[in-house]
């Protein structure tokens, strides 16, 4: 628990004191995460699953009780982030808000094999970016960083940078100020 209020004052300028870190969206949710990874593990499902509702409620982060989560995650600004049952993230990943690592969907799903993976795997130093959106049984290598709005639906080697689409900037129409009178 000191290693998680540790990396969160470490990664979070704006908080000044362990006692403040406490109170930071991931510590709660990494916490209850924890206890239910065990529950579930040991097919208290039910259980599991009541305590990562409660940690949803309290801070908007949803992790399912399936996902292997390494040391040292950081989610900054949490509210929206989803991390799918089959997830595995490394040590020292950095998610910020509205981030889904996710499984591509209950069609193609049903064809995989019971047990297969199919949510992302992430590598160790991974930076996810706002609104970032990893789906399927993928892998992203260690120090990659994937950019704000970036849809990912397939393996990202480690090292790259994926960026999601910029906005184009278009001059606006001036208005036709002349009404037709019929």
């Amino acid at each position: 628990m000191l290693e998680d209020i540790e990396t969160t004052l470490a990664r979070d300028p704006s908080i000044t004191s362990r006692a403040e870190a406490v109170f930071h969206s991931t510590l709660p949710a990494l916490w209850i995460h924890r206890v239910a990874h065990r529950l579930y593990g040991r097919r208290h499902r039910i259980a599991a699953r009541v305590l990562t509702s409660c940690a949803r409620v309290l801070t908007g982060i949803e992790i399912h009780p399936g996902a292997r989560i390494g040391r040292r995650l950081f989610i900054d600004h949490g509210t929206g982030v989803v991390i799918g049952e089959t997830a595995v993230l490394g040590d020292d990943v950095t998610i910020y808000q509205q981030v889904t690592l996710g499984a591509v969907g209950w069609w193609r799903d049903t064809l995989r094999p019971s047990g297969d993976r199919r949510h992302p795997e992430v590598g160790d130093r991974v930076t996810l970016g706002v609104n970032a959106t990893v789906l399927g049984p993928l892998t992203i290598g260690d120090d990659a960083l994937i950019g704000a709005h970036a849809l990912v639906l397939g393996d990202v080697a480690a090292g790259s940078r994926i960026m999601g689409e910029p906005t184009v900037t278009r001059p606006r129409k001036k208005a036709d100020l002349r009404t037709d009178s019929a």
